[in-house]
């Protein structure tokens, strides 16, 4: 009935490899196995798929088409969802569960979905909804990233669970949005959103995953599949299936206290936004007889954390602008213990809140984590309402406004020139291709940039003004802050192509920035006052790439910060020997792995040293690809045939081309 744990394992490695493989073949131009290697990976989790009769989502034996709809049609569920009672009192559930032995889970912070499987083919996904009619999602379901499209069971078998997007993936999606009011305020409200799209692609890319809670039928040959009586078979049964359950411990009333404290250590690292435990008897019929109230079910009942709350003193609030000009008001106060760790500020969110905290300096406030984990503030004790919201901008002094949207007052800077705005620009300056200063991430420049600290790329070279400030703040210490600006002062010898790869000029990527600078004999003098036209018929570099660049030098605030960027730097100019650039007007492609060569990069930077450029794509005007399997049948050897371009090994392209020689 149940696959085995092992079988089920292998699988997940085999998708997760061949998956691995296949984007890095054919979105990022590099192979990390050989077309041998992949086909018998292939093979094996085919043979698996058709010995067990399971597929794994994502499996690339079968992909899912991505289609979009245009509304989500509602359906009633086979028994309604009830909400659980709740308690924050860990002896409660001790005396709840009394002498019988119960399942203690995690009660994911998510979406909740019921699947139904007919014949062992995933065949309607729904929402929770109000509990008895949700919103069928199955499109969107089947590119959950582990909900399995086919399995073993060949009856009807509906369970519930939890869709859920992970910490790490909600910050991953959040850091690509810029405007900061479009931010999602949490994983749960991004989860909610993704599920319920209308084009499943969006789905695809925001890596939701289902981890399932609770079987409510699996039926076979008009027969109940008998589990023991027990809820654990059941989820057990449910991991045979190839289904990820929720982590849950076997308990009784001796261990239940030190169960919910394991929970509680655990919390603080997991990866999974939940918001409490869930307790639920192992002895199904036992449950069932218990019945219901008119709210919730009488086999489980669900634990809240008991948010510890400590009192402190508003010391401060701190305006905090960002790169869409909306001003952040975060509360500063006497530094406390909360859940294991030291807080001193929260984020108020927006001007609303502030006023309806009543915040005043030196007022005596109310702190928790919510969920354990974000800072906040519960209430104030004193409510003096004597904040003033600031008439000017911290970082440029241009004038602010409160603006309200969808009636929530916040607070932006009207200036469009604020450096605060620039926020990207210098997070592209400090970048590993750029000028390569660890330690500063975006985040940490959003912070310095509110402070003050840096206004102009030359600001960064001269941070150890602020060392004291800046070691005070949260995050940064003395080795931190040492480590920081022995990074800044590596940073200060640095070669002209990144140099002018790192100012962010559009179009000009390191190559590009390579190709000019050689042109000029990396005279710095010569390419600021270079002309587009001039710039233009430099090859590979094209009339937009030469009037961006004649422009940014043209404008004379860049050409000042500049010249005051340049006082903090020593430029190590690459030495090039004009008999030695034999690859002039050259374009090659690299694909597949290399011998002779520790990276593609190293490759790379040889041929361009010689005067050539490396493409991403074959065309016409590629001199050779180099490929050291020639027989390939890799989609840039499939193009290079029909442009009759020719494929050369390593070795042979180190003959003909570097003559070098193996």
């Amino acid at each position: 009935m149940a696959v085995k744990s092992e079988t089920i394992h292998r699988m997940k490695e085999l998708v997760a490899k061949l998956n691995e493989a296949s984007k890095a073949y054919y979105a990022e131009d590099r192979e990390i196995m050989s077309n041998h290697e992949y086909d018998t990976l292939y093979d094996e989790l085919e043979a698996l798929e058709k010995e067990t009769g399971m597929m794994l989502a994502g499996s690339p034996t079968m992909r899912v088409g991505y289609e979009a709809v245009d509304e989500l049609p509602k359906d009633t569920h086979e028994s309604p969802m009830l909400s659980l009672g709740k308690t924050k009192e860990r002896e409660e559930l001790q005396s709840w569960l009394g002498d019988r032995e119960g399942l203690l889970s995690w009660k994911l912070d998510g979406l909740t979905i019921v699947l139904t499987y007919q014949n062992g083919v995933l065949e309607k996904a729904v929402t929770r909804g109000n509990g008895e009619v949700g919103e069928v999602i199955t499109n969107n379901a089947r590119v959950f990233q582990n909900i399995p499209l086919k399995i073993n069971y060949q009856g009807k078998l509906i369970l519930r669970g939890e869709a859920v997007i992970t910490y790490g993936d909600f910050e991953r999606i959040n850091n690509r949005i810029e405007d900061i009011d479009a931010k999602y305020k949490n994983p749960r409200n991004l989860c909610s959103g993704s599920v319920r799209q209308l084009n499943n692609q969006i789905t695809a890319e925001r890596n939701v995953r289902f981890y399932a809670v609770t079987l409510v039928q699996a039926q076979e040959n008009g027969k109940e599949t008998d589990f023991e009586n027990s809820r654990e078979k059941q989820l057990e049964f449910l991991a045979g299936q190839g289904f990820d359950v929720v982590q849950y411990m076997r308990v009784n009333k001796d261990n239940i206290i030190e169960a919910v404290a394991d929970y509680e250590i655990r919390i603080e690292t997991y990866e999974v936004p939940s918001d409490g435990l869930v307790l639920i008897y192992d002895d199904i019929a036992y449950g069932r007889s218990l019945g219901r109230t008119a709210k919730f079910p009488r086999d489980s009942i669900a634990f809240k954390w008991a948010d510890e709350m400590c009192e402190t003193v508003l010391k401060e609030i701190e305006w905090s602008p960002s790169r869409t000009g909306l001003i952040n008001p975060i509360a500063i106060f006497e530094p406390v213990e909360l859940e294991g760790t030291t807080v001193s500020r929260a984020s108020v969110h927006n001007i609303s809140i502030l006023k309806g905290l009543r915040l005043g300096i030196g007022d005596k406030i109310t702190v928790y984590k919510a969920n354990m984990i974000i800072p906040q503030i519960a209430k104030n004790l004193t409510n003096s309402d004597s904040v003033e919201i600031p008439k000017h901008c911290p970082v440029c002094g241009g004038d602010t406004e409160l603006r309200a949207v969808n009636e929530v007052q916040s607070l932006y800077c009207t200036n469009p020139d604020c450096d605060a705005k620039k926020i990207k620009s210098f997070t592209h300056f400090v970048g590993r291709d750029a000028m390569n200063i660890d330690g500063l991430s975006e985040a940490t420049l959003e912070k310095f940039i509110a402070k003050g600290f840096i206004h102009q790329y030359r600001d960064i070279f001269h941070l150890e003004e602020h060392c004291d400030a800046i070691m005070e703040m949260e995050g940064f210490g003395e080795k931190s802050y040492n480590n920081l600006i022995e990074s800044i002062d590596a940073a200060r010898t640095v070669e002209l192509p990144n140099l002018i790869y790192s100012l962010g000029i559009s179009n000009i990527g390191l190559a590009n920035a390579k190709v000019i600078c050689r042109y000029y004999d990396y005279n710095l003098d010569a390419m600021r006052k270079a002309h587009a036209e001039e710039l233009s018929a430099i090859d590979g570099i094209g009339e937009v790439i030469g009037t961006a660049f004649e422009d940014y030098f043209a404008k004379e605030s860049n050409s000042a910060a500049f010249e005051n960027l340049l006082k903090e730097l020593t430029i190590k100019i690459e030495e090039t020997d004009a008999a030695d650039q034999t690859l002039t007007g050259k374009t090659f492609v690299i694909t597949g792995s290399l011998v002779h060569f520790g990276s593609r990069n190293e490759l790379k930077e040889l041929i361009e040293k010689k005067g050539g450029k490396v493409a991403g794509s074959v065309s016409a005007k590629t001199a050779c690809l180099i490929n050291n399997d020639i027989t390939s049948a890799s989609s840039k050897n499939k193009r290079a045939k029909e442009l009759q371009v020719p494929i050369v090994t390593e070795e042979q392209f180190m003959a003909d081309y570097l003559e070098m020689q193996s």
